[in-house]
């Protein structure tokens, strides 16, 4: 019996292909890095990059706000690669959430300053509808290529890692934003800028099963089978 066994167990995988192993997240979320930033840069370049860019390159706010930034998008980008893998921790999700506390820090303290020193900036809030849809044209690009890296994983929680994903994306577009659109009262970029990455990155996971299909499929084929099976 037990020669049977590993005769069919043979049989089975003998003409099965080769399965190639996944890179580990750190090195998918670098190559999409690698792969996303030129497009940003480009987007940045032919955009015009804001006439203040230099001084802005040595304000420690600016940097360590775009600091944030950037660290959110990588280890969101980290996150949702982990994700794909079974048997990862589901808590990594929680690591974005340090650079993004960080990143949320700095222009809350910026607002809190703006309004205490009595300037017209600081006491202003001026609508800047124009984020929302630049951040998702700057991210088009990273989002469709993190999407495509997705799908050759298997997204056990498809809302958790999706979300991470469009976080890794619209992030980046924060990032690439801030370098050629000239706005820096805190408060508008606060809930302009930061809100339209968080809204983009809750969209995005509110559709994951639109777009992500491996575990909704896999339900439906279970959810077939045991509707075959007999009484």
């Amino acid at each position: 019996m037990t020669r049977e066994t590993r005769d069919l167990i043979a049989r089975l995988s003998g003409n099965l292909p080769p399965v190639r192993s996944l890179a580990p997240a750190h090195r998918r979320a670098l190559t999409w890095l690698l792969l996303a930033a030129p497009y940003v840069a480009a987007f940045v370049i032919l955009s015009s990059p804001r006439r203040d860019l230099a001084a802005k390159l040595v304000d420690w706010r600016f940097l360590v706000e775009q600091g944030a930034t950037l660290a959110t998008c990588i280890l969101a980008a980290i996150c949702a690669f982990a994700m794909t893998v079974p048997g990862r921790d589901r808590r990594m999700a929680l690591l974005p959430l340090v650079p993004l506390a960080v990143w949320i820090g700095v222009l809350g303290d910026g607002c809190v300053r703006e309004v205490l020193s009595g300037t017209p900036s600081g006491l202003g809030f001026r609508a800047d509808w124009i984020c929302l849809p630049i951040i998702a044209a700057v991210g088009a690009w990273p989002a469709l290529l993190m999407l495509v890296m997705l799908r050759r994983g298997a997204p056990l929680t498809p809302h958790r890692t999706v979300a991470m994903g469009a976080l890794a994306a619209a992030g980046l577009g924060n990032f690439g934003l801030r370098l050629f659109h000239q706005q820096d009262v805190s408060l508008t970029i606060l809930v302009w800028q930061v809100g339209s990455t968080l809204a983009l990155a809750s969209l995005a996971g509110w559709a994951a099963p639109r777009l992500l299909r491996w575990r909704t499929d896999l339900r439906h084929a279970i959810g077939g089978r045991n509707e075959a099976r007999p009484s």
